[in-house]
């Protein structure tokens, strides 16, 4: 990113890099430390912490680092961080503690034991940046209070879509316009999708059956778009989003919205299915100016009243450590929280459900996640997909019924559930 390889050139020739701790070294952790390791100069991946080592240390031998140190207390970090050496550990909490790591980036997709590491971090004065949109989306705005008063950045990152749309968005609100829809651009949405469907596909590039089954039924795209709204203000349409169907260019879907009713909801976040430039994300923007419009005109972006701003590409695990050089070297935030939720991720019935039954995670058989107004769910009392997993059934729910909290048996003494309650008690819902 231009003014950040700057930045981090003048940090390598002051032989004073940037030290990254990173929480978790699955699929994405991998491609993050190769990353760091042979592409980010001016940058150290210093730490990684797994729930098993032998992950931790695949993920730095593959990086083609092999002396490897393996630490289990604070002290034993440090030392290994001052003489430039390299640490794995199966306790989290030492990377959030350790003197001489200035930034975490936290990879593992948990909700409740990356709550916990995202606290202790922040206690301990790091900043975070999270490639965790299932947390964010859940619990972000409450994390976010905890990060300002400690003074510490929490962050969503560059390279996931609700990075590459935030970039986008303040570019084009840089431009003097003023942006209308934040859109996410899918290839499938089949919200019946589960791990064995999608086993082939997870084998073939490495990835977990539901992580990739995440992807499929629509509940990794909803948390995406729910942090952009919370992130923007912005809000959504309708339950589970508009979501067309569309098969060309999403310069030509300005049509399918009316300006408007876009302008009374103060925005909308969305997805496509099927356009290109897929997967891409985009944003529509109005401007109030006639003679500007005329330029815009000019400039091939057409007549308005919606002008099509996109991004082709998002390159996930690449672009992760130019975030950490924006909070860290700028104190500049990619996507956060504006205040109190505006969307959030509800739990959906993927089968008919049965009494008695406890709910599994993300991407996996039972539930899958939608987009919905938070005031909605907080009126309707909705069970946030983000905290469904292990919640135990009371009643019968037919498959793509919304649960309620009425519905289940809520796991006792959660962490995640304490500071929802938080989030929902204290939080006011950011002005339009």
């Amino acid at each position: 990113m231009i003014i950040v390889d700057t930045a981090l050139k003048a940090r390598e020739e002051a032989n004073n890099p940037v030290r990254v701790g990173m929480i978790g070294a699955g699929f994405m952790g991998r491609g993050i430390a190769n990353q760091i390791t042979n592409s980010v100069p001016g940058m150290e991946l210093v730490a990684i912490f797994n729930r098993h080592l032998e992950g931790a240390k695949r993920a730095y031998q593959e990086a083609g680092i092999d002396e490897i140190r393996v630490v289990t207390t604070v002290a034993e970090l440090e030392d290994c961080i001052r003489q430039g050496q390299y640490a794995i550990t199966e306790d989290a909490m030492l990377l959030c503690q350790a003197e001489g790591i200035d930034a975490l980036i936290e990879v593992t997709g948990t909700i409740e034991f990356g709550a916990s590491v995202v606290l202790a971090a922040i206690a301990h004065h790091k900043h975070v940046i999270l490639m965790n949109a299932e947390l964010d989306g859940t619990i972000g705005p409450i994390l976010k209070v905890y990060a300002d008063k400690a003074g510490v950045i929490l962050t969503a990152c560059d390279g996931d879509q609700p990075g590459v749309q935030m970039n986008l968005y303040r570019f084009v609100k840089s431009l003097g316009l003023t942006p209308l829809l934040c859109g996410n651009i899918k290839g499938l949405q089949d919200p019946y999708r589960n791990p064995t469907t999608q086993e082939g596909f997870a084998k073939q590039w490495g990835q977990k059956a539901h992580m990739v089954t995440s992807f499929a039924d629509g509940t990794k795209i909803s948390f995406e778009q729910a942090i952009v709204a919370n992130a923007t203000g912005m809000t959504i349409a309708q339950r589970g989003m508009l979501g067309y169907n569309f098969k060309g260019h999403v310069d030509a879907m300005t049509s399918l919205y009316d300006v408007d009713y876009l302008k009374e909801l103060g925005g909308i976040v969305d997805y496509v299915v099927g356009a290109q430039p897929g997967p891409g994300v985009f944003v529509f923007g109005t401007h109030d100016d006639p003679k500007q419009r005329h330029y815009l005109n000019l400039y091939k972006l057409g007549e308005g009243p919606l002008y099509s701003f996109y991004t082709p590409y998002h390159l996930c695990h690449f672009e992760v450590p130019m975030s950490v050089a924006r909070v860290v070297l700028f104190g500049d935030r990619v996507l956060s929280p504006l205040g109190g939720p505006r969307v959030d991720v509800v739990a959906t019935a993927k089968i008919d459900l049965k009494a008695g039954e406890t709910l599994d995670g993300i991407g996996y058989y039972m539930t899958y996640g939608q987009c919905e107004k938070s005031a909605i769910v907080q009126a309707q009392n909705l069970l946030p997909m983000g905290l469904a997993e292990g919640c135990r059934l009371k009643r019968d729910i037919p498959r793509d019924q919304v649960l309620t909290y009425d519905d289940v048996e809520v796991p006792a003494d959660r962490l995640c559930d304490k500071l929802r309650a938080e989030q929902m008690c204290n939080l006011p819902n950011p002005v339009k």
